[in-house]
């Protein structure tokens, strides 16, 4: 298991999120740096294969595949209490 944090301010002031790499997976946290924001795999620097997003209360916002960083296929975003909401088809 390898861990990398992260505290990068960019030239515009927006302050990257903490993350770590688990397992081969990227971790970001929400700004109070204990619950975690999304979990997914990173291949060249780009997103690939399945993500997911969360709420800051720990509830699944929002998941979804990539290649090659480009979003693909079935998208499902949850509503508050983590029940889907709606799902939406990406194409290539």
């Amino acid at each position: 298991m390898s861990q990398k944090e992260c505290d990068i301010i960019h030239p515009n002031g927006v302050k990257e999120k903490k993350l770590e790499v688990i397992d081969g997976y990227t971790i970001k946290y929400h700004a109070n740096k204990n619950t975690m924001w999304s979990k997914g795999k990173m291949i060249n620097d780009l997103p690939e294969g399945y993500w997911e997003w969360y709420r800051v209360d720990g509830t699944l916002k929002r998941s979804g595949y990539f290649e090659k960083g480009e979003p693909v296929g079935e998208w499902n975003t949850y509503d508050e209490k983590g029940n889907l909401y709606k799902t939406t088809l990406r194409k290539k």
